[in-house]
């Protein structure tokens, strides 16, 4: 006998419906890596990758936007060009650029533990969501500096100067739409 649920399907499985999200903010992340900008004195480009890791992290909270970003790294380890400029491979994780992508899964993970704290603290909202994203985004760059330091063996007054300040403005302007877009709407 075949007895019908009532309740919605999206209701009656959320660990798949978390794990489509999960891989989209993954090909959104990919994505976001061809939307670059290049900068002449940095081997670092603007690109849309930190918006979506921001999402991620805030609407998918620390467990599925962690994962949506290693899922990403994973993509570009085994050879898909998911990295900045269609890069891939591992010596890109161990280049100048890598700490970056290591980053990313911190920064999606620590943004949404925050998240998750604040919701049970019924905290969140606009303001919440972006000091939580701001301090997702000072986890990725503090990565992506330290191994842009190492890597390119450059001092950190340099290292900050070419892989940190100059994208600080857009960063400001991410983390305010990102923000914004993870308050307003819900998963």
């Amino acid at each position: 006998m075949y007895i019908k649920n009532k309740e919605p399907y999206f209701n009656r499985t959320p660990e798949l419906r978390m794990m489509v999200f999960a891989s989209l903010f993954a090909a959104l992340a990919a994505v976001g890596a061809y939307i670059q900008i290049p900068i002449p004195f940095s081997p670092v480009p603007v690109t849309l990758q930190v918006f979506f890791v921001l999402l991620a992290g805030s609407m998918l909270k620390s467990k599925w936007g962690g994962l949506s970003m290693i899922v990403y790294t994973l993509l570009g380890i085994a050879g898909l060009p998911v990295f900045a400029g269609g890069s891939s491979g591992m010596g890109v994780l161990f280049g100048p650029t890598g700490g970056y992508i290591t980053g990313f899964i911190l920064a999606a993970y620590a943004i949404g533990k925050l998240s998750e704290k604040a919701e049970k603290a019924d905290k969140s909202g606009l303001f919440i969501n972006a000091l939580n994203m701001s301090a997702g985004v000072l986890i990725l760059y503090a990565c992506g500096f330290i191994q842009l330091m190492l890597v390119a063996d450059m001092g950190p007054g340099t290292a900050l100067a070419l892989g940190v300040i100059p994208f600080l403005p857009g960063e400001i302007v991410k983390t305010g739409v990102a923000a914004y877009i993870a308050s307003t709407y819900k998963l």
